[in-house]
């Protein structure tokens, strides 16, 4: 799949630089950096949709000292 990105300029002398520098192509690096982060991006998403799951089922968060203070933790 081909996809297309608009870079800024620093972005792209960066990316340049840096395939210059190791002979690996600006296809590689860019792949590389969607794979180290695509996961946390996922897991940022999930954690989003389960915390809007929990507050429309009625439920509400609270403060750490507050359930140690109720549990006696």
């Amino acid at each position: 799949m081909t996809i297309s990105i608009r870079l800024t300029d620093e972005e792209e002398e960066r990316l340049d630089q840096l395939a210059r520098r190791t002979g690996r192509s600006k296809s590689f690096y860019v792949r590389t950096a969607l794979h180290e982060h695509l996961a946390e991006m996922e897991d940022a998403f999930a954690a989003d949709e389960s915390l809007d799951a929990f507050e429309a089922a009625g439920r509400r968060t609270r403060p750490l000292a507050a359930l140690k203070a109720e549990t006696n933790l």
